[in-house]
This record gives structure tokens, C-alpha cells and sequence, in this order.
């Protein structure tokens, strides 16, 4: 018999890459993208009922109904595996809202990994990420974490090396960004660079950080700097601080740095919230799905 009750782990992620390839057909975008798991993370507690879906959200104004994604992840394992009990869930909230950094994908995928090992469903990694494709593209992605290879519209993984533990720093400054206008704008005419998967991928394989350093690409990120500036004094403030390198993640606005040490990593933060009070800014790790 399973416990009653499990707490679970969502962690975020950042994009090391995020390349766009065109429009697809569905009405996607077709990228390449090296994806990574970082310890900043939202905890999940989950709690069999006899009935129903429960949800409680702490540290957000996320309204806590239907439209959430822990709830339709709940409800979705409900139908699929017809079960007749429910759940309740509560969820403490750290990862920034529509920030680039996948928080409601990941509280997704930890309602469906924490359904699966509550109830002992007994479904597979890849039946819990076609679960997770259906209701969003970076869902897989946090179910399997580590690094890895994003290509289709986001659900198509390969498994990577793991990108060696570093030290980052994650701001987000208080300007909203919506994925969908990012797309469209990059979509209006993008002249710049585009990222080197293949070097990126050697790179992590080969645990050289500085090189994969040098080497983060987003081709969203010019789009997004273009209507707000401060991610751009962000990134400059994270290297004037000693990063080894620093970019937007996802569609924004959330900026990391990589660190060479945590003393690093620590002056970087100071340095942020120096410069912008409002920031939200967090202090994390990389994450490897064979480290631990």
C-alpha cells in the first residue's frame, strides 16, 4: 500500500540554446533547444482523497481552478487510469510567474509523477511525457530533467550528458513577456545569430563549461531585449560581476548567469538587487539526472 500523503520537487529549467527552425503546419514552432534542470524549485504536497480535486496554491495569486495546470494534470491522470478516488494538492510557489523558466510545467509534471508513485500506477516515464505533451510542450521535459535536446514543438526529447554542477543566478526583473508575442515578433523578421547545438552538445559532453559558456544562444532573447531594455542591464551587471556568461531564458524575462564559485554566484545576486530592488532574484544549481 502506498502512503496516503507525498511531497514532491518541481524544479525549473533554463535554456542553455533556444533555436527556431519555422512555423509548422499545427500552427507550432519548430525549434532545437538544449534544455537544463536547475534546484530553484516549487514543492508539491499531495494527499489521496476519496473524491475529487483539491487544489491549494501558497506564495502566488494563481487562481487555484480549473485552469491550473496542477489541476488538469490531476484530472487527466484521473481520466486516463479511471480512478475513482481524487486528490488534494497543495503547492508552494518559487518559481517566478510567465518568467522563461517552465514553473507551471514543472508543477504539472510533479502532479503527474506524484499521481503515478501515490496511487502505484505503475506508468512509464514515456506514457507520463505523451501524458504531459497533451497539455503542454516543456511538460516531458520536466518530467525526465537533466539536460537534454528539445526539438519538434518542445516534446521531442534526447537525453544528454549531464551539464556539470555550476552555480547560477536567476533574475527576473518585474515586466511581464508573453511567449505568443515573442514568437510572433521573432516571426516579424530576425536578423542575428542562431545558436551551435552541435558545439554546445560537444561541450556538455565533454564537462567544459567555459566553452559551453561562450557558446548560449536565444533567439528570442534580441526580440525581448528590444522592448525591455533592463534584460540587457541585467545581463551586463551578472558579468561585470564575474559570470562566465549570462542570457535571457526562454521567451523572458528571467536572466541567468553561470558562476565559477558560489562567492561569485553571491556577488552576482548582490549585484542585481542592488541595481533593482524589485528584482526577484535566486541563487541555485544545475541538476544532473545521474548526480545525486
Amino acid at each position: 500500500m502506498s502512503s496516503d500523503k507525498i511531497e514532491i520537487l518541481a524544479n525549473a529549467k533554463i535554456n542553455l540554446t533556444l533555436d527556431i527552425l519555422g512555423k509548422r503546419e499545427d500552427g507550432y514552432h519548430e525549434v532545437a533547444m538544449v534544455m537544463q534542470e536547475v534546484s530553484l524549485h516549487d514543492t508539491l504536497y499531495l494527499e489521496r482523497l476519496d473524491a475529487g480535486i483539491e487544489l491549494e496554491i501558497m506564495g502566488s495569486e494563481l487562481a487555484p481552478d480549473k485552469s491550473n495546470l496542477c489541476y488538469r494534470a490531476a484530472e487527466l491522470i484521473i481520466e486516463e487510469c479511471g480512478l475513482t478516488e481524487g486528490v488534494r494538492i497543495k503547492l508552494q510557489k518559487r518559481i517566478p510567474l510567465a518568467a522563461g523558466l517552465a514553473g507551471g510545467s514543472a508543477d504539472a509534471a510533479a502532479v503527474l509523477k506524484g499521481m503515478n508513485q501515490l496511487y502505484q500506477l505503475k506508468l512509464s516515464e514515456e506514457k507520463l511525457c505523451q501524458l504531459g505533451a497533451r497539455l503542454g510542450s516543456d511538460i516531458p521535459f520536466c518530467i525526465m530533467g537533466g539536460t537534454m535536446l528539445s526539438t519538434g514543438r518542445g516534446e521531442l526529447l534526447e537525453r544528454l550528458p549531464d551539464f556539470p554542477e555550476v552555480d547560477i543566478v536567476l533574475a527576473k526583473p518585474k515586466v511581464g513577456v508573453s511567449t505568443a508575442w515573442a514568437y510572433n515578433t521573432y516571426d516579424a523578421g530576425y536578423e542575428g545569430p542562431h545558436p551551435d547545438n552541435k558545439a554546445m552538445i560537444q561541450a556538455i559532453g565533454q564537462g567544459d563549461i567555459a566553452a559551453a559558456s561562450k557558446l548560449l544562444c536565444n533567439v528570442l532573447e534580441r526580440v525581448t531585449i528590444n522592448e525591455h531594455a533592463i534584460i540587457d542591464q541585467y545581463k551586463n551587471k551578472m558579468l561585470e560581476a564575474g559570470a562566465l556568461a549570462s542570457m535571457m531564458s526562454g521567451s523572458g524575462p528571467t536572466v541567468f548567469g553561470i558562476a565559477p564559485n558560489e562567492a561569485v554566484a553571491d556577488r552576482m545576486a548582490a549585484a542585481i538587487r542592488h541595481f533593482d530592488s524589485e528584482a526577484a532574484v535566486f541563487t541555485a544549481k544545475t541538476v544532473g539526472r545521474n548526480r545525486g
